[in-house]
């Protein structure tokens, strides 16, 4: 119960964070400055909201019942999609426990229509049980990323001892086609500035929301083609020559997509007397998730919003 409880708390938390940094109309684009930076052409003007924030997932579209995983006696079956009004849009899994452990069962990634999808997922099914779960996809993120009918979804699988909490095994990505597979054109979220853009991975600065539920917030679209699932990171961050504490961590899996925020907490804005974000720099750092081992730090970037 206590594990729910503290699951409930953060969802809660994150809708409102989500919320905040998605829908607030204090959005202000990132434009040049006179700092050099990795772009060599003039971005577009951001599109603060996408044209289809308003528009909910089509209710129509379906998955096939699928067993996702049969493995050393655990059994994962996708059932259907829900559609909570308070959650959203949900996926339905049945999970059999058939072995003598107690098991969790939480997910490594979630992906829809080939963006990363924040989730909270962790289901404890006891030896020889069985539970009904819902892996909810973060409606405020299907918005954002301007997914109006869901095509595919790629989970994979974190398996673990309930009890000691030591790792059985991962999955590989699973995929799951809706009925509206092949019909969908995903586009890619990437107004805004190109901050970063090296062998394969582009990461766009798109805007700033300086009233989030957490002080302010950087919107960041990234994209990995860079043949791994990649970590990004930021270090050395400062606003209006003030050095803050950035929060952000974003884990682009090979081949997808990502929006993720960067939070500054509004302590640190107060405590350096910032009242309206205008210039900003920090330093990127990419990371392999696997082994930590750095792939690229870059030098510092500066972007501003006036």
């Amino acid at each position: 119960m206590m594990k729910k409880f503290l699951g409930l708390m953060l969802v809660c938390i994150l809708v409102l964070s989500l919320s905040a940094c998605f829908e607030s109309p204090t959005q202000t684009p990132i434009k040049d400055n006179d700092s050099p930076s990795t772009s060599t052409e003039e971005p577009s003007t951001p599109s603060l909201e996408p044209e289809d924030q308003d528009v909910a997932e089509d209710p129509d579209v379906t998955i096939e019942e699928t067993i996702l995983l049969d493995q050393d006696g655990l059994v994962i079956t996708a059932k259907k999609l829900v559609d909570d009004p308070i959650w959203g849009i949900g996926l339905q899994v049945l999970i059999e426990n058939n072995t003598e452990d107690n098991l969790g069962v939480q997910c490594n990634s979630l992906i829809v229509n080939n963006y990363m999808i924040t989730d909270l997922f962790s289901s404890s099914v006891a030896a020889g049980k069985k539970a009904n779960e819902t892996i909810y996809l973060s409606s405020t993120e299907l918005e954002a990323a301007g997914i109006k009918t869901i095509s595919d979804i790629v989970v994979s699988f974190h398996v673990f001892e309930d009890d000691s909490y030591s790792t059985l095994f991962d999955t590989d990505e699973i995929e799951i086609q809706t009925s509206a597979y092949g019909t969908v054109e995903q586009p890619a979220m990437d107004d805004g500035k190109e901050l970063f853009n090296q062998d394969g991975i582009r990461i766009i600065g798109r805007y700033v929301e300086e009233d989030s539920f957490w002080g302010a917030g950087v919107l960041l679209f990234i994209e990995n083609n860079y043949g791994e699932n990649i970590i990004v990171q930021c270090d050395n961050m400062s606003i209006n020559g003030f050095m803050v504490t950035p929060y952000f961590s974003s884990t682009v899996n090979d081949g997808r997509m990502a929006l993720s925020d960067i939070t500054i907490l509004s302590s640190d804005l107060e405590d350096n007397g910032i009242e309206k974000i205008e210039d900003i720099e920090l330093v990127f750092h990419i990371i392999n998730p696997d082994t930590f081992a750095t792939i690229f730090e870059t030098d510092p970037i500066a972007f501003s919003t006036n």
